[in-house]
């Protein structure tokens, strides 16, 4: 049996890239939405919140002195277009998923609603939001937080390049071990970085629990929603 009936999962522009230095690798897309649909399967409702890093950080270097906000708005478009990417990824492995997002793009993707957006996940679709809160100065970090909170998800998973928290960098100390479980207050006290700050408060006003998981882990996001002890658990 699944732990969780509802989840939101929090996957970073990057981590479509795969080893490419920029964009959407093909075979990497497939197998994380492969992931999705073996949770799926279990009869779990996921919603999906995409970065943008992927895209964006490839023309970042043009906007050096750019406006914050207007940096923020191509940001988010970029977020769009990933979702598109994952949308009909999931649309070609027989899956059926809508595009909601922040900013109004009526022609390209449906606005976020959010009764919609419950309606959609309540008859077995994947709901992928797009264009972050719609707000400059706001990461899709906060975003995850937000929709999360919004949708009545009962944990947000955050998929990343390691497999969870660990007391040092695992890259840099050997001796670095992973965290099983972690208060929000031991998060905080130890200074260690699970998301931005904002996104965090939210999470722990909302008493809403954050895993750290690795999505290039094979199975991992199985794991994750069936309880195993995969990541790293932040909560109350």
């Amino acid at each position: 049996m699944p732990a969780y009936k509802r989840i939101l999962l929090k996957l970073s522009g990057e981590a479509l890239m795969g080893d490419d230095a920029y964009g959407i690798n093909r075979s990497t897309i497939v197998r994380m939405v492969r992931e999705v649909q073996e949770v799926t399967a279990l009869g779990v409702e996921l919603a999906v919140v995409i970065g943008g890093g992927n895209i964006f950080r490839g023309v970042a270097g043009g906007s050096v002195g750019m406006d914050r906000a207007t940096a923020d708005y191509m940001g988010m478009l970029a977020t769009v277009m990933n979702a598109l990417a994952l949308a009909d990824t999931m649309r070609l492995e027989g899956l059926t998923a809508r595009v909601m997002s922040a900013i109004a793009i009526e022609q390209v993707v449906e606005s976020y609603v959010r009764p919609k957006a419950l309606q959609y996940l309540e008859e077995g679709k994947v709901v992928i939001f797009a264009g972050g809160t719609g707000n400059p100065f706001f990461t899709t970090d906060t975003a995850a937080a937000l929709r999360g909170a919004e949708i009545g998800a009962e944990i947000v998973l955050k998929a990343t390049k390691v497999d969870g928290v660990y007391t040092a960098d695992p890259k840099k100390d050997p001796l670095a071990t992973r965290y099983a479980n972690l208060s929000f207050d031991e998060a905080i006290s130890k200074n260690l970085q699970v998301l931005d700050a904002t996104a965090f408060a939210l999470c722990r006003d909302q008493k809403l629990p954050i895993k750290v998981f690795s999505i290039f882990k094979p199975g991992a996001l199985k794991r994750v929603v069936m309880g195993e002890d995969e990541g790293t658990l932040v909560h109350v």
